[in-house]
């Protein structure tokens, strides 16, 4: 008699982690859940772990309540502030799934004698790499440029093969989800409620007054603070006399100041990472697909790997290249890795 194979899978009590314990329940999977409570927001999570609880009498499996909020906030929260004090634009969603949700959620399994991890990512993995989902609209690929490529046998992502919408649909038939598939989605940045800048004013004072300045180093306008501005930015400062837009090139943390030009000074046509982590680890040298944002156009590029540096070289220029954000390479739909634009 072959052995019971056992999952743990995160469990938010919404509908993508809901369908994929049920779906995995459905295919002969042993499910175990876990929440994991990552920030301090104590509301949120008595609501949600309730809704995690509830679902986990309805599959009829046990949730188990994880705190990993201390991690979370060493790796993931600080990380996020001390980017944008230093003036680069952060991800902590890239950040996190490396450390916490491929990280600890795997030790608390090794804990539970459970090899299989599986979440409600949209996207599909072989064991070996990961492919974008299905779903194009919801592709998560992109979050996933981090972990590490030891991991990979360990997780399952059923919805992969999935579009939102069936999703939606076949939960909406599931009694315990009565209401929740119709709700809105939750933001990518789960400690953010709004915006950002709500969560920077808790650590600092952000809105002084500061200088805009020209290429040519000439003061040409005043702005509220440089870490209300992201690179490529293009309202929020004042630039006088100015009859084209103007954005955001760079920022100058120490003195408050940015700097601002038009649209064709954004242009970047090769770029350095560091922070690179590739699946097939003895690669140094390749053509590829590079994105370097989430929802930025995936263009050609080459990538020349030297130590803990590389260079992108691109096929055509991109607008609005961010310092701190992750540049991440595909083969098609296969991910192949991704680094930290310097």
């Amino acid at each position: 008699m072959s052995e019971t194979k056992k999952v743990l899978v995160g469990m938010s009590g919404g509908v993508d982690s809901t369908v994929t314990a049920l779906l995995l329940q459905e295919r002969g999977y042993e499910v175990q859940g876990v929440y994991m409570k990552l920030h301090d927001n104590d509301a949120y999570h008595e609501a949600n772990y309730a809704k995690a609880q509830r679902v986990g009498e309805y599959l009829g499996v046990p949730v188990h309540f994880l705190d990993i909020s201390g991690d979370f906030r060493k790796e993931v929260y600080d990380y996020f502030v001390e980017e944008y004090r230093a003036g680069r634009t952060p991800n902590p969603c890239v950040v996190c799934n490396r450390q916490i949700k491929f990280g600890r959620m795997l030790e608390f399994a090794d804990s539970l004698g459970i090899e299989k991890v599986a979440t409600g990512h949209y996207v599909r993995c072989d064991g070996r790499y990961v492919y974008q989902a299905k779903d194009r609209n919801k592709d998560q690929s992109y979050f996933l440029a981090e972990v590490r490529s030891e991991v990979l046998p360990r997780l399952i992502f059923p919805l992969g093969e999935w579009f939102k919408e069936d999703v939606k649909a076949f939960a909406a038939k599931i009694p315990v989800l009565e209401g929740i598939a119709r709700q809105k989605e939750s933001s990518e940045i789960c400690f953010v409620e709004n915006d950002y800048t709500e969560v920077l004013e808790r650590h600092m004072e952000i809105d002084r007054e500061g200088e805009v300045l020209n290429e040519a180093g000439e003061v040409v306008g005043r702005h509220k603070g440089y870490m209300h501005y992201t690179i490529g930015k293009r309202r929020g400062f004042t630039v006088h006399g100015a009859h084209d837009p103007h954005y955001v090139l760079s920022l100058d943390p120490e003195h408050n100041r940015i700097v601002v030009g038009k649209k064709e000074s954004l242009a970047v046509d090769s770029f350095e990472i560091a922070r690179i982590n590739l699946f097939d680890r003895d690669r140094t040298e390749f053509d590829c697909q590079v994105k370097v944002r989430y929802r930025t156009r995936a263009i050609p590029a080459h990538v020349r790997i030297e130590g803990s540096r590389g260079t992108v070289e691109l096929g055509e220029p991109v607008y609005g290249l961010a310092r701190g954000q992750f540049a991440v390479f595909y083969d098609g739909e296969r991910l192949l890795g991704g680094g930290e634009i310097l």
